[in-house]
């Protein structure tokens, strides 16, 4: 890929990622964010943070289904980072509008509310990840070992679900759509991984 066609998708790619955040500034200046403004900036950043962690996680899916689509790794970093952003937009939102700085309120949340909870495992499990993306991360901590810990994108995507699924009021299924897109991008990895596994099997013939 040319450098000048990476600088364009990639200025495409900040754009579109903050996107949501810039609604809600807009939103925000102009009066705009409705009768709870707390629980849109809530809804937002976290809808947010959940589709950009499936977004990350369908980049090897598809690199591994074609070859030619071997250039969409250059974005998972940057995909991924932004996940955390609003993820942290989010536990953000909760400790600054809802628990006011609070440290005692938020422990007792925490204590009482499972989907707090579970909210705050995937930031803890983002945390890591956020902190170890750069260049000099990879070759401290050496490319097996920043594999390994980077997989914690799963169990992270998993509580992020969990915890979309404990905030809403039973039957409501919101969260439905994103729970499917994140269960297909988990099953195919295994899936994906075994057929390639396949196709390096070549049979002896006689």
């Amino acid at each position: 890929m040319k450098r000048s066609t990476l600088i364009l998708l990639k200025t495409l790619t900040w754009l579109v990622c903050l996107w949501p955040a810039s609604q809600l500034v807009w939103q925000a200046a102009t009066n705009n964010l409705g009768a709870d403004p707390t629980a849109t900036i809530t809804f937002a950043t976290g809808l947010a943070t959940l589709r950009l962690l499936a977004i990350t996680l369908a980049i090897t899916p598809l690199r591994r289904l074609s070859s030619r689509l071997a250039w969409l790794v250059k974005f998972r970093r940057l995909l991924g980072l932004f996940a955390f952003f609003y993820g942290t937009l989010h536990l953000l939102t909760y400790v600054a509008l809802y628990a006011g700085f609070d440290v005692h309120a938020m422990a007792a949340d925490i204590a009482k509310r499972r989907y707090i909870t579970m909210g705050l495992s995937a930031w803890l499990l983002l945390l890591p990840l956020a902190a170890t993306s750069t260049t000099w991360a990879i070759r401290k901590l050496g490319g097996k070992r920043w594999g390994r810990l980077h997989k914690l994108i799963y169990v992270a995507a998993v509580c992020g679900v969990i915890h979309y699924w404990w905030q809403v009021k039973p039957g409501v299924l919101t969260p439905l759509g994103i729970t499917i897109a994140l269960g297909l991008l988990l099953a195919s990895r295994p899936l994906l991984a075994w057929t390639q596994q396949r196709r390096k099997v070549r049979p002896v013939t006689a």
